[in-house]
């Protein structure tokens, strides 16, 4: 079983768009995928709740409910954090994950917060001891402006303890195909080719990153 936390202790950056379409990808290629939401708020579940019958099914978990199980048959997991994930609450949900994707977005404020949340994560055991492997992305950046230029030379410069760069992994841009599929309970790949054909190439890197074993633990 695959299992791949979407995480930052800040609201706002992404997570549950990201969570929801790569479990959209997955079951597209008609993995046994499963969504689990940690967030009090539920915007996974319920973005679940609105997808359409006829769509690759993905089978949805209520992580904020004690003793709630994962099916032993999934393929691949997805888990959506809360935001606020700090103290036992992140090394709790890092011992569910073989991976880690950090979405950070490009304003002050989050970029702030990303450097003192990157630098505490970094410093975990299971971060440290590659138990769990880490790689972040820039969210809803407008390409070629000033402010996705800094948060992707930040990213680049991540480094844990030992001096090891944290991978960055892929910038994805802002735009509303993301809204309109997520009222549809759709992801970015099951709408129409012709509008999200850049979106979709630029997902790619995550894609590959998260197929290869650079992002599992050794």
């Amino acid at each position: 079983m695959r299992s791949i936390l979407v995480l930052n202790s800040k609201g706002g950056t992404g997570k549950t768009t990201l969570a929801t379409n790569l479990a959209a990808y997955y079951a597209l290629l008609e993995y046994n995928v499963a969504l689990v939401d940690y967030d009090v708020q539920k915007s996974a579940l319920d973005w679940l709740d609105t997808r359409p019958e006829d769509c690759a099914y993905i089978h949805g978990v209520d992580g904020t409910r004690p003793g709630t199980r994962i099916p032993r048959n999934m393929d691949y997991v997805f888990m959506d954090a809360p935001a606020a994930s700090h103290g036992d609450t992140l090394v709790r949900l890092l011992r569910k994950a073989q991976t880690c994707i950090i979405p950070v977005v490009p304003s002050p404020i989050d970029l702030n917060a990303a450097v003192r949340f990157l630098d505490r994560l970094v410093r975990l055991g299971r971060v440290l001891n590659r138990k769990v492997r880490v790689g972040t992305v820039a969210n809803r950046v407008r390409e070629n402006s000033a402010g996705h230029e800094e948060l992707q030379r930040f990213l680049r410069s991540v480094r844990l303890p030992d001096r090891r760069r944290l991978p960055f992994v892929a910038a994805l841009r802002s735009t509303q195909s993301y809204v309109h599929a997520a009222e549809q309970g759709l992801s970015i790949w099951e709408l129409p080719p012709s509008r999200v054909y850049h979106d979709l190439e630029l997902w790619e890197p995550l894609i590959r990153w998260l197929n290869s074993k650079r992002s599992r633990p050794e």
